[in-house]
């Protein structure tokens, strides 16, 4: 493409956005930018602490508990106290129950302290999905959450690779840059962002329709139960980029700054195929993309058990994501394309469910036999998995009637687990629906996922993505 074509399309990706939403953008990116306990606590605990990986599984799977413990709290406070106090108090918290963390020996006390963190850190997510939604005009949002989950996965690439020097430094040193970080994500919003929360007009009509669809008509919905079963199975597999590898690769001798080298792959490729592999796969058979991407997944962690060298270990990291390049937009098009247009809020809780879930099992179960077993037979299961998640879609979707709407007709990837509570019109729901999780970093990323996240985007990453489902803001 010409250069004069590249900067149209780069001025027609960034233009016609509020100032506001680039604040939000910044603080974003900076609080990604600082991120160091989600991707290296793992790290930490085994080689810098001498716990086992069970520990190590055990402390990721609480910090994950305190994200879904809050999600609910937070998005109640995002509506009654409002977007900025809920920021504010989320992102002080998060700075103030990191720096603590670094100080903890007690092994109880870090597991404690490690669930407030995830209590913080995933606080603040209902509160910047809602104030995205209030300050962006309908037809712009998916291009402002794919702008912020392209400003977590660049922030995210970064972190990783630096803060695996600072690691061998002194971990205690990530900690307070990461509180740092957040306490200026804390000001920015302060300063610079003013309240969004749309103003009551004391109608019930809206809330009305959505009535008629409750959590037991998503519970009673077989197929797309089936979707979110298959969800947590993949969910499992890409969660062990932050447990499973780290913990792997530090048994093997190499050090946090390899490990930081080769996640950091993840996030570079995200940021440079995302938006061209989506319009690629946009009019692609979905049931194709999901077969085939289960088992990219699957085998792409598979893979793992044969590396020894850095350069190997990045190479299987390019394999599984693609996998979540390619899986990301095209589930979040079969959750919407499943879900009714009155009932969305829930079917999305149900399927970001999925990943929160996925975040406390996947850290017990890879700690549990990485030291019952080792890490090959880690990488076995998760070959396993990939096969059974492909088989499932294959099955679930051989009787789908077609739909119109492409199955990877959105972008963005989750970065957040909880959804967010500003009323939109239908047609608008999609939109709303591109912050699900991810692996992330969760998730969605996800920002989403991490310790555990989202992830994903995340998903995080996550959402999710699972970097999706770290401490992005």
């Amino acid at each position: 493409m010409p250069v004069a074509g590249l900067r149209r399309a780069a001025r027609e990706t960034v233009s016609g956005l509020p100032r506001e939403f680039w604040w939000l953008w910044t603080s974003t990116l900076v609080n990604r930018l600082g991120a160091f306990v989600a991707t290296f606590m793992a790290l930490y605990l085994t080689i810098d602490r001498g716990y086992s990986a069970t520990y190590a599984g055990l402390v990721a799977a609480l910090h994950g508990l305190g994200g879904v413990v809050s999600s609910l709290g937070a998005g109640v406070m995002t509506d009654r106290l409002g977007r900025r106090p809920t920021l504010l108090v989320a992102q002080t918290s998060t700075a103030l129950s990191v720096a603590l963390l670094g100080f903890m020996r007690d092994p109880v006390a870090i597991a404690a302290v490690a669930f407030l963190v995830g209590m913080a850190s995933n606080a603040s997510r209902p509160a910047v999905q809602a104030m995205m939604a209030d300050i962006v005009r309908p037809e712009d949002r998916i291009r402002a959450f794919s702008l912020n989950y392209w400003a977590i996965n660049l922030g995210f690439a970064v972190s990783s690779m630096a803060a695996g020097f600072i690691a061998e430094v002194s971990y205690l040193a990530g900690f307070m840059i990461e509180a740092g970080m957040t306490l200026v994500c804390a000001v920015l919003v302060f300063v610079k962002l003013p309240e969004s929360r749309p103003q009551r007009t004391g109608s019930a009509g809206a809330g009305d329709k959505d009535a008629a669809v409750s959590l037991g008509t998503v519970v009673r919905d077989g197929r797309y139960m089936s979707v979110v079963g298959l969800s947590f199975l993949i969910a499992v597999i890409f969660q062990q980029a932050y447990v499973g590898l780290p913990v792997a690769m530090g048994d093997a001798g190499f050090t946090p700054a390899d490990f930081g080298l080769a996640i950091a792959v993840n996030g570079i490729l995200i940021v440079v195929l995302q938006i061209p592999v989506t319009r690629f796969i946009q009019h692609r058979d979905p049931r194709l993309l999901l077969v085939g991407s289960s088992l990219l997944a699957g085998y792409g962690f598979g893979l793992t058990a044969f590396a020894g060298s850095v350069g190997v270990f990045a190479l299987t990291v390019c394999v599984w994501t693609l996998a979540e390049i390619v899986n990301a937009p095209t589930q979040t098009g079969l959750v919407v394309r499943l879900s009714p247009v009155h009932g969305r809020g829930r079917y999305q809780g149900m399927y970001t469910m999925s990943w929160a879930v996925a975040s406390l099992v996947a850290p017990l179960m890879s700690g549990f036999v990485i030291d019952r077993w080792g890490a090959e037979w880690l990488w076995g299961v998760c070959a396993v998995v990939g096969t059974v998640a492909a088989a499932g879609y294959w099955g679930l979707m051989r009787g789908l009637p077609d739909d119109e709407s492409p199955a990877g007709s959105t972008t963005a990837r989750t970065e957040s687990p909880a959804q967010s509570e500003t009323p939109a019109p239908p047609s608008e729901d999609l939109a709303a629906s591109a912050e699900a999780p991810a692996l992330s970093k969760a998730p969605v990323a996800s920002d989403a996922p991490a310790l555990s996240g989202t992830p994903v985007a995340g998903p995080g990453r996550a959402e999710g993505g699972p970097e999706a489902e770290a401490s992005a803001v």
